[in-house]
């Protein structure tokens, strides 16, 4: 979802297209330096129970807290041997297959390498309201510079808290734009995703407007099927119908 938010910079209008591609492409060259040193791992836990676990590791950036999705789904990254001890800790403790640690202290060793990467990329005042991960604020769009995506990369990412931010301001359904839903299971039950592995169709992405659609979200269904008279009204409850048989006459 880090990458994700480059994406909802570009559509929210922080960046560029070209600027957006440039952080991807530069930022994930970088990256290269940290393959096959370290990795990521997926656990079952509160943010409180996943600190008291990295607690039991020294501060040497070892172990890091990487991601925050929600009220009981965290990610961590660090050293391979470290991520083994929490996988044979924590019972549903899942490997997500990257071979680096981002999000970690791992990062660290590449922090010039990205701000040179993406020094002159140019963010532009934001068309649609932004919600940082980063920050966990709202931004305007100017802040997302290089030094943001560098942070970005390194801190913790706070999806959970960027998740609470909008349902307190009325936000009430969450759609993840994405090839597979992975992180709508930790968001409320009014998220669904848009496409899913081996199913990357118009059929699959029609499905999940329908899903979005009976959780109250309006979708403008004539630009999805363009000339279609309309919609159909349904009965209420299965049990509701109506008879169409010829009344019967006496002889």
């Amino acid at each position: 979802h880090s990458q994700g938010e480059i994406a909802a910079a570009c559509v929210a209008g922080g960046l560029s297209l070209e600027d957006g591609a440039r952080v991807v492409a530069l930022r994930s060259r970088a990256l290269l330096a940290l393959s096959g040193r370290g990795g990521m791992v997926s656990v079952p836990l509160s943010r409180e129970e996943a600190e008291d676990l990295l607690d039991v590791w020294p501060a040497d950036g070892r172990l890091s807290l990487a991601a925050v999705n929600g009220p009981r789904s965290v990610v961590v990254a660090g050293d391979p041997e470290a991520l083994d001890a929490v996988l044979a800790q924590v019972e549903g403790a899942r490997r997500i297959p990257v071979d680096y640690a981002s999000h970690s202290a791992h990062v660290e060793e590449i922090r010039s390498a990205v701000l040179d990467a993406l020094d002159g990329i140019a963010p532009r005042p934001a068309g649609i309201p932004f919600l940082s991960t980063v920050d966990g604020t709202w931004l305007t769009g100017t802040e997302l510079d290089a030094g943001y995506w560098y942070r970005n990369l390194r801190g913790t990412v706070l999806l959970a808290d960027a998740t609470d931010t909008l349902v307190r301001a009325g936000h009430d359904v969450f759609i993840e734009v994405s090839p597979h839903p992975v992180l709508v299971h930790g968001l409320p039950d009014t998220a669904v995703g848009t496409l899913r592995r081996g199913e990357g169709g118009t059929d699959r992405f029609t499905a999940s407007l329908a899903e979005a659609f009976v959780h109250g979200v309006a979708v403008e269904w004539s630009s999805v099927f363009p000339g279609a008279v309309g919609g159909v009204e349904l009965p209420t409850y299965a049990f509701q119908r109506e008879r169409f048989w010829l009344g019967g006459v006496r002889g």
